[in-house]
């Protein structure tokens, strides 16, 4: 509970955090800002793959997607989906990526696996349209960051497990 507030603070100071349209964080500080008049409270959040400190509004965080980092079973559990049979995406690129975008949204560990499954499998059969590879590109970064976090093992390695289960196939 925030004492100042009395309401809910779902994360806590120097706890890891995704968000999943920029990156793996860390909650550095909760402040409060003025706004009309109003004591807003904030998640400072430090983004270490774009060396950036973002600033969330802690009633907003829900609406955009940050949550804990996963279980480490949750984890693992990305990393075996990736490895799975998967029915075709859509052909058509503008479809394939609002789809994927929807996915990216909602930013679970399974959804961010999903696009960079579909996305891989697509490039093997056409050289990705380059808004859809910034997308794979950026889910990759992402899965690769939590997994190593919620696993406690070097990016290095999670990089080349997610290549040898998309490449197992």
């Amino acid at each position: 509970m925030d004492e100042v507030t009395g309401a809910p603070q779902p994360f806590a100071v120097d706890q890891q955090v995704v968000y999943p349209s920029q990156g793996v964080g860390v909650i550095r500080a909760i402040i409060e800002k003025d706004f009309k008049n109003q004591k807003i409270p904030y998640y400072e959040i430090y983004l270490e793959v774009s060396d950036m400190t973002i600033m969330v509004p802690v009633d907003r965080a829900g609406d955009l997607g940050i949550r804990a980092i996963v279980p480490q079973d949750e984890a693992r559990g990305a990393l075996e989906f990736i490895g799975e049979e998967f029915d075709p995406i859509p052909s058509d690129w503008k479809l394939r990526y609002q789809m994927n975008l929807d996915l990216l949204k909602k930013g679970s560990v399974i959804d961010i696996a999903a696009i960079v499954r579909s996305l891989y499998h697509r490039s093997k059969v056409k050289e990705l349209p380059i808004l859809e590879r910034k997308l794979y590109d950026s889910a990759l970064k992402l899965l690769e960051d939590e997994v190593a976090y919620s696993l406690n093992i070097p990016r290095e390695e999670v990089e080349t497990m997610i290549f040898s289960r998309l490449e197992s196939r």
